[in-house]
């Protein structure tokens, strides 16, 4: 017995169901990583909803807040791409301080405009769109670097301590978010990014350099397009890290209502910019919740069987979602009012319990899809991966607002979150059950 753990077969079986924090203290490096990118995190979630509260304000127009997403996919993906195989080229580190600074400027001109009165929407896309392609070239870089700042067994207790630091940003970023604009106004809210972002670069600054692994051959990593083309074509022959895309991109295409969170705070439920802070903050605390209970589920063997059922879970509570909100409107009891104190408390509530089991659930999911990223793939690739996996993780929601937010457009605010979450649950059964290799991926033996 080691600190509430049993060893077996090099691994370590935690007995304890509080999160293990030991890769925390293994590694001072990822310490100061995890703690500076959560900080930045908070802020970068804080600056998320304020723009879409904010071009929100200026069209009343659930559609326009969904083009944000709409601008930024393309350059995301290409980003995603290519920032990958930067990682797997060049010193880590440099990559990802290098993309957290242009992050940093673009975050500093939104409180610019702010500050300005700029009223322009089109200057909103442009800004953000900046912010997506650093942040994704940033996003890739640094969760590639942490399987060179830890042992391969702690990998999924890094993934869990990753979710906390998830959970945190986007419940305390969209709350604070939600207060600072109502209070205090937008300019004063993207203020507070550009302070909290300095965190991250800190961590980042601090780390050792990460330079390049050599190929079997002795050859550096390839470059330009030949490499990201060498990184999509290991897919081909990695099936169980492809369905571990395939099954998020369903989730996240299907099951993202976030876009509807400030139509529902301002036309549905009632309370406004408040109410679309606590929505997205439930997401977030039903993540740190699972992180916090984590210490044995860290240690679950059949990864692929733990993902699918946490993605059906997820299905099922975005439904649940869809179908408060229609109760509501359906009802005849929709409220218009953008004070708090007007807001449908009952259907708040239920709203918020639905999201909180959603962001347990694919909390849960991400931990082992991470973790089979990171164990499954070498090195010398795991940028180029980390780079789809990121692409995946912020394409696939983007995507999710574009058809989300124009199919709220077409019919009612409802729609697609029951559509979409029954069509979750029935595409991921199906998939799963096509790559038996995924279903019965053994982490004792982690084959990509």
């Amino acid at each position: 017995m080691v600190d509430g753990s049993e060893t077996r077969e090099g691994a370590t079986v935690r007995r304890s169901h509080l999160v293990d924090i030991s890769p925390l203290r293994a590694s001072p490096p990822f310490a100061r990583l995890w703690a500076g990118n959560t900080l930045a995190g908070i802020g970068a979630q804080v600056t998320a909803t304020a723009v879409a509260l904010h071009i929100y304000d200026l069209t009343a127009s659930t559609f326009m807040v969904s083009l944000v997403a709409w601008f930024a996919l393309g350059p995301v993906i290409a980003s995603g791409l290519y920032g990958g195989a930067v990682a797997d080229r060049f010193d880590r580190r440099s990559v990802a301080l290098i993309a957290s600074v242009v992050a940093w400027a673009s975050t500093v001109s939104l409180a610019a405009i702010a500050w300005a009165g700029v009223t322009t929407v089109w200057a909103f896309y442009v800004i953000t769109t900046v912010n997506a392609v650093a942040a994704t070239i940033a996003s890739a870089t640094r969760q590639a670097i942490t399987p060179r700042l830890l042992p391969l067994h702690l990998l999924p207790q890094a993934a869990a301590l990753t979710g906390i630091s998830m959970g945190l940003m986007v419940t305390a970023g969209p709350g604070l978010a939600g207060v600072l604009v109502a209070q205090v106004g937008y300019a004063w809210t993207y203020t507070v990014d550009v302070l909290l972002f300095v965190a991250g670069l800190f961590g980042l600054w601090t780390l050792p350099r990460i330079r390049p692994e050599l190929d079997e051959d002795g050859a550096p990593p390839a470059s330009g397009l030949r490499a990201v083309v060498e990184g999509l074509a290991h897919l081909r022959t990695a099936p169980n890290v492809r369905m571990s895309f395939v099954v998020d991109i369903i989730a996240m295409t299907f099951g993202h209502p976030m876009v509807l969170f400030p139509a529902v705070g301002a036309v549905v439920i009632g309370g406004g910019p408040v109410t679309a802070g606590l929505l997205l903050a439930a997401f977030a605390a039903g993540g740190i919740l699972s992180s916090l209970g984590s210490g044995r589920v860290t240690g679950a063997r059949w990864q692929g069987r733990a993902i699918r059922n946490a993605i059906i879970v997820y299905g099922v509570a975005i439904l649940g979602f869809g179908m408060v909100l229609a109760v509501v409107m359906l009802g005849g009891h929709a409220v218009s009012s953008r004070d708090f104190g007007d807001a449908d408390r009952t259907a708040l509530v239920a709203a918020v319990v639905c999201l909180a089991v959603a962001g347990g659930a694919d909390n849960v999911s991400s931990i082992f899809r991470q973790s089979i990223l990171q164990a499954a793939v070498p090195d010398r690739l795991r940028g180029r991966m980390q780079g789809i996996f990121t692409v995946v993780v912020t394409g696939g929601p983007r995507l999710g607002q574009m058809l989300a937010g124009s199919l709220a457009t077409l019919t009612v605010t409802w729609v697609p979150p029951v559509v979409g979450g029954a069509l979750v649950v029935g595409l991921v059964l199906l998939a799963v059950a096509r790559v038996p290799s995924f279903r019965d991926y053994d982490a004792l033996d982690p084959r990509p």
